[in-house]
């Protein structure tokens, strides 16, 4: 069964922007921190931030943390998650969950193609039921060798289970949906969205990357005001493997709305 990307933000710091700017000013500051934070208005904020940014201070950004849950993701999507090293995960495994009926991602250019979409979904379906075929099969034979050596049925059978289960899922394709909360503090983030916004990154982690963006910019506007593709405020790093579409791509990450 097909799905679809759904992101959601978890939890954050409480008050993001005024942790990250009493920790930067405390830096250039003899008073303590409880002065520091009790002279910080909305306005002086946004103002220090803005500063920050421009000077490429960011280091004290480290002190803010966002945790997201996301659904509707293929194999494929988080294997390129997880190489963004500084974050942490929980994804749903595959080896102790058995997947009565996975579902899956279908990539757009096989989605609006018919002849490519069926071809598709009859393999996923193919798939499932020789998933569930070697399940059975590997839970039969691992549950009479413990019976004969001797195990309790009811322990057998637990351990049967989880065995098949392990070595069933290797059928499975980079198509199967999973589910993953993963925990990245901001300047892990803006390392992430300079290089997942961009053009050149696979479409489903740049879909990923930028309702990320979307929800962090509703909670933390003026820290994620210059986050997107790294071309967004610079030259384009792609050199000749450019997506050639840097006008475009500025318009619409300064104009990307906010999800509150």
């Amino acid at each position: 069964m097909a799905t679809e990307l759904k992101v959601k933000l978890l939890r954050y710091t409480p008050e993001p922007e005024k942790l990250v700017a009493s920790a930067a000013k405390l830096c250039y500051s003899p008073v303590g921190i409880e002065k520091i934070e009790e002279s910080l208005d909305d306005d002086k904020v946004v103002k220090f931030l803005d500063m920050l940014m421009n000077l490429g201070h960011e280091s004290p950004v480290e002190h803010a943390t966002f945790t997201f849950a996301v659904e509707g993701v293929s194999r494929v999507l988080t294997h390129q998650l997880v190489r963004h090293r500084i974050a942490s995960y929980s994804q749903q495994s595959q080896r102790y969950v058995k997947l009565h009926q996975f579902e899956y991602i279908i990539p757009p250019s096989i989605r609006d193609n018919e002849q490519a979409k069926r071809m598709f979904i009859k393999a996923m379906e193919e798939d499932q039921e020789r998933y569930n075929q070697l399940t059975e099969i590997l839970y039969r034979d691992v549950l009479n060798k413990l019976i004969n050596e001797g195990y309790p049925e009811n322990k057998a059978k637990k351990i049967a289970e989880k065995r098949a289960i392990e070595d069933a899922r290797y059928i499975f394709p980079n198509a199967c949906e999973t589910k993953i909360v993963f925990t990245m503090n901001a300047r892990s983030l803006f390392n992430f969205f300079r290089h997942r916004c961009c053009n050149r990154a696979q479409w489903e982690i740049r879909n990923l990357a930028i309702e990320m963006l979307r929800l962090v910019k509703g909670v933390a506007p003026t820290l994620f005001k210059y986050s997107g593709p790294a071309c967004l405020y610079g030259d384009c790093p792609e050199g000749s493997m450019s997506c050639g579409k840097m006008k475009e791509v500025r318009e619409k990450f300064k104009n990307l709305i906010p999800k509150v």
